[in-house]
């Protein structure tokens, strides 16, 4: 691989007040980082929570769903992290998830070949080939499937497909898929399941074979820095590829996530409740059905759905070995390192 040093590049890393996002911005801006930056400029809808990390980056409040805001941040970069999206499994409108993701990508796009931006990395999701059956150790040959099990699982597919063929000599483009993202400030889980032991009837669904992966967050931030090398590079290997990311062997979800919350300080109760796969999918078919009925009055999506009972209960495990061999991805954090760090974040913070 061509090396970089003595080049420094001014990046646009969108959704980078986000979960992953702003865990990117820390990586690219240590001392060490293989990619050294002149410039990290954030586009996000949100505000950056707390005080910028450094002065090298700055924030641009804004919608990937205007292209007017996208362009402009696109100006003056050399690479564009496209990492903004609605992660949602069922609870927001259909519109609203493929307006962002979609036509949010397809914006990105356009404004990096208009301002003449030469690299865009996207954060993808394993959901794009997510079909609801199991899936043991598949790598990225693993085919699209025909249909996907909700708006954010296709809109992701679609936003791959959007990148990987933009990917060109004057736009180069590589996707990332990152297993279950997990770490400190995680929004999507660890909160969730917190509640459930504070509240004192802790409930898993499936018995607790099935497996799926996690990667840190950090170490998904690392792998971001990686392939952002490699993609920078002349003898450019990742060009058109997507990639799935992980740091460990696959595990159940809920026993996962179980050490971190005992880690934590909280009590999990009853110790050994698991709802049966059957029974769960018949509660979750339920809470739709009632979300059907009220929606005349209130729209309404319920977290505990069907999705959520297969996306737990069915193995979903892969290979990060493309990653290894194209662009040297090594997990950065270690496991031990990783749970310690979120223990004691949700001891302070929750």
């Amino acid at each position: 691989m061509t090396s970089l040093r003595g080049r420094a590049f001014s990046i646009l890393v969108t959704g980078g007040s986000g979960f992953l996002g702003r865990s990117v911005v820390s990586e690219f801006l240590l001392k060490e980082s293989p990619v050294q930056v002149t410039k990290i400029r954030i586009l996000d809808i949100t505000p950056y929570p707390g005080d910028l990390p450094d002065g090298r980056v700055e924030v641009m409040e804004g919608d990937v769903r205007n292209y007017k805001e996208v362009r402009e941040a696109c100006r003056d970069m050399d690479m564009v992290i496209h990492a903004a999206a609605i992660v949602d499994w069922g609870t927001k409108p259909e519109h609203e998830v493929f307006d962002v993701n979609v036509t949010g990508t397809e914006n990105v796009i356009r404004a990096c070949r208009e301002e003449g931006v030469g690299h865009l990395l996207y954060t993808g999701s394993l959901d794009a080939v997510h079909t609801g059956k199991p899936l043991v150790d598949i790598d990225e040959s693993w085919p699209y499937p025909e249909k996907h099990s909700n708006m954010y699982c296709r809109s992701k597919y679609l936003s791959e497909k959007l990148v990987l063929k933009a990917n060109g000599q004057k736009l180069k483009t590589c996707v990332l898929r990152p297993s279950d993202i997990y770490g400190e400030a995680d929004p999507y889980h660890i909160p969730a399941l917190i509640n459930m032991a504070r509240n004192g009837f802790y409930v898993r669904l499936g018995g607790g074979r099935a497996k799926c992966q996690h990667v840190y967050v950090r170490n998904m931030a690392y792998a971001h820095v990686l392939a952002a090398r490699a993609l920078m590079a002349d003898d450019c290997v990742v060009c058109g590829q997507a990639y799935f990311i992980t740091d460990g062997p696959g595990t159940n979800f809920f026993t996962f996530f179980d050490q971190i919350v005992r880690g934590a300080g909280y009590r999990i109760r009853p110790e050994n409740l698991w709802l049966p796969r059957w029974l769960a999918y018949s509660l979750g078919t339920m809470s739709e059905f009632a979300a059907i009925l009220v929606r005349p009055f209130k729209y309404y999506q319920p977290k505990f759905s069907r999705f959520a009972v297969i996306y737990t209960c069915t193995d979903f495990t892969f290979r990060s070995n493309k990653a290894r061999k194209d662009f040297g991805y090594i997990p950065k954090y270690s496991e031990a390192e990783a749970l310690e760090n979120t223990i004691r974040y949700y001891r302070k913070s929750v």
